[in-house]
């Protein structure tokens, strides 16, 4: 069950901006139930750039469908603290190419904006706003069969900055780009997310990219996915992500949960080993 939860702005820095309580997800399987995640609690404060890493067959990714209200859980709840009723609650981006082709990049970025009746002149402005923050300004009339795969990653980006959310998700979203693509887009996102600051839940399977992003991140135990800790990320904000990885305590960090995860990877593994 997913609830907007309205409250004074001035309680801001004392509820958290998504609440999760009891969380499990089961799907109905040949022979009984596959529980995906099980028993999920945990709170993230408005203005986190929160990630999730977890080996494959965790339930990262159906977490984050829970969240968007794209499933619905078995039991326990979401509840999200809702301070800008006439906004969108959340914006998702997706792993793969999630634009439409048939339009052009200005118009795919401006989608959210137009659905929700926003003026002309507001969308232009922030449409402007938005493919300049992500290099696309000369590319704006231009149709997704002209672009490069990290170009139509940056069309989703600025979709879902210019439309506002309360919340953003991203399920792995540079997962299939090269490693120089992806470093830019960190930055750029990294850079875009410092002017407003907004609640971010964000999913990888690398821990090199979830300690350049994120405030806080969260491990995920193998199948059925529970949460195994949580670790506050230290580095100072603004960040530069090649002089972020330069420094010791950043290999150091990526080392320590390196070394927590790796053992849920190996019990993932087994895992599908037993049911092949």
């Amino acid at each position: 069950m997913q609830r907007d939860l309205t409250q004074p702005a001035t309680q801001e820095s004392l509820q958290p901006k998504i609440r999760i309580s009891g969380l499990t997800k089961q799907f109905a399987v040949k022979g009984g139930n596959f529980t995906a995640i099980d028993n999920i609690s945990l709170d993230i404060a408005p203005g986190t750039f929160f990630v999730i890493v977890g080996p494959s067959g965790c339930g990262k990714t159906t977490l984050l469908r829970i969240l968007a209200g794209l499933e619905k859980p078995t039991s326990g709840s979401i509840e999200v603290r809702s301070e800008h009723p006439g906004k969108p609650v959340n914006s998702m981006i997706f792993q793969g190419d999630s634009i439409f082709p048939w339009m052009t990049v200005y118009q795919n970025a401006a989608y959210g904006l137009k659905m929700r009746g926003v003026p002309e002149a507001e969308i232009k402005e922030v449409v402007g706003h938005y493919l300049d923050k992500t290099g696309l300004t000369r590319f704006a009339t231009r149709f997704p069969h002209q672009l490069s795969g990290g170009m139509k990653q940056r069309v989703s980006i600025a979709r879902a900055f210019a439309n506002d959310p309360e919340i953003l998700l991203m399920d792995e979203p540079f997962s299939a780009l090269d490693e120089q693509n992806k470093t830019l887009l960190q930055e750029e996102v990294l850079r875009i997310w410092e002017e407003h600051k907004k609640t971010v839940v964000f999913i990888t399977h690398s821990v090199d990219e979830a300690v350049t992003l994120s405030d806080k991140i969260m491990i995920m135990s193998a199948q059925p996915g529970k949460v195994k800790a949580i670790i506050d990320v230290p580095f100072p904000r603004p960040r530069n992500v090649l002089e972020l990885r330069s420094m010791p305590e950043y290999g150091e960090m990526v080392y320590r949960i390196w070394g927590q995860l790796r053992d849920e990877v190996q019990r993932a593994k087994a895992q599908e080993e037993e049911r092949t």
